[in-house]
């Protein structure tokens, strides 16, 4: 029994291990299968990735140029701007110093007088009132002395000729000197105590311009005016910083007979005035065509009557010419013609004709 179990033993321990390395086999198989299967991939894998990395590659290097171009345009435009603001600082500064070197010269009256007149001659122009206004600065009135009672003579800045032969006196005031103070002050207390001295600085102007009333002076030397004067400040903030401090400046200006003008109102009135001179001219320009017409209207009735007495001068000729050729018809021309009956000349006698045309006589 032993040899036969130990047989029984072998051929089933053959067996197995027949099974064991068919599976061995089997396995390197596919092994090596999976190892070609995953060389295959792989090698896909990187054709593939090769076909779309040439346009991600192309696309960064677009990008790219694409940055740099503009790095370069952000730093031209800083340059550009900081350019911009060097050239700003240096006109800052120059117009900072200007600034200076005008408040310091605006606190000299004389500079200051000049000033106000420069404006107000502008003002004039704008307004286009300069054929109109007799801007000798600082003339003097004729008859000023007899009007002021020999207390000094007047010296207006401006006599604007108003339509219908009368005028107006404008005076420039530049009430600056406490202004500037008040602008250059750092506390609000000093600042508010400055323009308290500039409205009363105006105010004293309106006394004194009041107190000249130069619609006399123009009265006594023939040509009247209306019973005021016009105060000029060449400024808007000159005029509403005072007014700001006392409200009363203007009230108590008209009611002695002064109207404050700033540039802006100034240029108004006097737009007024040139308007008024306009239906001025009109109206001189429709009474002169109306005495051209009248006398256009007078020579051509004398021309007409000329006309008429030529007209029956002319009826009168044709009248006396066609009888003269009747005459010579029944008078002369029957002898002449015998003459040629009897042979003595070969010609025709030239027999004028007689005007029937008459002159056309004018309508009434």
């Amino acid at each position: 029994m032993m040899p036969v179990l130990l047989l029984v033993i072998g051929i089933a321990f053959g067996a197995l291990l027949g099974v064991l390395w068919e599976r061995s086999r089997r396995l390197a198989v596919s092994s090596e299968a999976m190892d070609h299967s995953a060389d295959r991939l792989l090698a896909l894998a990187g054709a593939q990735f090769d076909a779309a990395g040439r346009p991600i590659n192309e696309s960064l290097s677009r990008l790219d140029d694409r940055l740099r171009e503009l790095e370069r345009g952000r730093a031209a435009s800083q340059a550009a701007l900081a350019q911009q603001i060097d050239d700003v600082r240096d006109a800052a500064g120059a117009l900072g110093t200007q600034t200076a070197a005008l408040v310091t010269a605006l606190r000299r009256p004389e500079v200051r007088g000049q000033w106000g007149e420069m404006h107000l001659r502008r003002a004039v122009e704008l307004a286009g009132m300069v054929d109109r206004c007799d801007f000798q600065t600082q003339t003097v009135l004729p008859g000023s002395a007899a009007a002021t009672g020999g207390e000094g003579l007047l010296r207006p800045d401006l006599v604007v000729r108003l339509a219908g032969d009368k005028y107006v006196v404008v005076d420039a005031k530049t009430p600056l000197a406490a202004y500037l103070d008040a602008a250059e002050a750092t506390d609000e207390t000093e600042r508010q105590q400055f323009l308290v001295s500039h409205a009363k600085h105006l105010r004293t102007h309106v006394d004194q311009l009041a107190s000249k009333a130069y619609w006399r002076a123009l009265g006594a030397s023939g040509r009247p005016t209306p019973e005021f004067v016009v105060l000029f400040v060449p400024g808007e903030a000159f005029l509403s910083q005072a007014v700001d401090i006392d409200a009363e400046l203007l009230e108590y200006a008209a009611a002695r007979r002064v109207v404050v003008a700033t540039p802006t109102t100034l240029i108004a009135l006097l737009r007024t005035v040139a308007y008024a001179w306009t239906q001025d001219t009109l109206a001189a320009n429709a009474r002169e065509v109306f005495e051209l017409g009248r006398e256009l209207y007078g020579r051509l009735n004398t021309m007409s009557g000329h006309f008429d007495r030529v007209g029956r001068g002319l009826n009168s000729a044709v009248a006396a010419y066609n009888q003269s050729v009747g005459s010579l018809e029944t008078r002369v021309l029957v002898t002449a013609r015998r003459l040629n009956e009897l042979g003595l000349v070969d010609e025709e006698l030239t027999v004028p004709a007689q005007v029937e045309v008459q002159t056309r006589a004018l309508a009434d």
